[in-house]
């Protein structure tokens, strides 16, 4: 039995703003921001809602995949917590404005590592045989929770809109565009609390006061303690979990043809990437959108489809950390 990435969509806003904006906004200069934030423009929300991205997003998966929403037996939404709604369903949401009537719905969180995690999941259920066919999707709006009055999280200056999804059934034949492998994950629960939004939960219930003092946005509360504790792990946890998943499905870092990794500011990127040894066409970076949250891999991975890049045999990674904090891989051989 084998788990076949079928169907593999993006949906993305029309809007933009740019780095230039971001800089007017920020006050850093323009120069940081593009160079070294690595953003030279990236996709905003208007009145797009997350479930509307999702449901594009998704309709676009299941036409490449050649298959009828009918016939999926699991919608998952993996996506930001931040949706239309506060303590509601997505993905149940989305099933239905899709017309997947006979599939049960569930929302997975890992924040922007939720996609291999996600892909995990589903894939542990579709080789036990428990469903044939699974939609993942994920969206982000988290721009919307960005102040750019405060430099502590600067390093999130970059977070964009979008939604993605992608198909996975059980031996696919033919329409197969890629076998999914393995996957390994780490989570570092010590930086639980260093990202929040303080208000709107059960601590700080939402009120006029907490509205009134901002603290609807997303913070840092120790700046400085979490980017030292973060430069200590973040690169060797980023390997260990490439290292495993690629070494359960058989390869070594020498093995990777093309990585699709979460939006970071460009210098760790392309540290990153001299650790597999990857060249220009080897990895994308979305300096054109920004980060959109746990949709990188996927969006990297349409992008480089669409330009070309992947050939048949080649050994896809998607490597991805959010805050929490979590690592995450998994381990794609293309075959379209």
């Amino acid at each position: 039995m084998t788990v076949h990435l079928t169907g593999l969509a993006v949906e993305l806003p029309e809007a933009t703003i740019s780095g230039a904006t971001i800089a007017e906004r920020s006050g850093i200069p323009e120069s940081v921001v593009v160079e070294k934030m690595g953003v030279s423009e990236k996709r905003v929300a208007r009145d797009e809602q997350p479930s509307d991205l999702c449901v594009e997003a998704g309709r676009r998966a299941l036409d490449d995949a050649g298959v009828d929403a009918a016939a999926l037996d699991l919608v998952s939404y993996h996506g930001s917590e931040l949706k239309d709604h506060v303590v509601w369903s997505l993905a149940a949401d989305v099933a239905q404005r899709l017309g997947a009537s006979d599939a049960y719905a569930s929302e997975s969180y890992a924040l922007c590592a939720g996609a291999p995690i996600a892909i995990r999941e589903a894939t542990a259920q579709l080789a036990a045989g428990s469903i044939d066919r699974a939609l993942l999707v994920a969206a982000s709006r988290e721009e919307d929770l960005v102040d750019y009055g405060d430099p502590d999280t600067s390093f999130m200056f970059n977070f964009g809109s979008g939604a993605s999804a992608m198909v996975l059934e059980r031996d696919a034949g033919e329409r197969a565009l890629a076998t999914v492998r393995e996957s390994a994950a780490i989570t570092d629960g010590s930086f639980s609390r260093d990202v929040i939004v303080p208000a709107g939960g059960t601590v700080q219930p939402p009120s006029k006061a907490t509205v009134e003092e901002g603290r609807h946005s997303l913070r840092v509360p120790d700046h400085e303690s979490m980017k030292a504790r973060l430069a200590e792990v973040s690169l060797p946890n980023f390997l260990a979990v490439a290292d495993d998943a690629l070494d359960a499905s058989g390869y070594d870092r020498a093995a990777v043809d093309f990585a699709a990794i979460t939006h970071m500011k460009r210098s760790f990127h392309d540290h990153l990437c001299d650790q597999f040894g990857l060249g220009e066409r080897d990895q994308l970076y979305l300096e054109e959108y920004g980060h959109v949250q746990s949709v990188d891999q996927a969006l990297a991975t349409h992008e480089a489809r669409n330009r070309g890049w992947l050939d048949d045999g080649d050994v896809v990674l998607f490597l991805a950390a959010g805050t929490g904090y979590t690592w995450a891989a998994t381990v794609l051989e293309w075959h379209a």
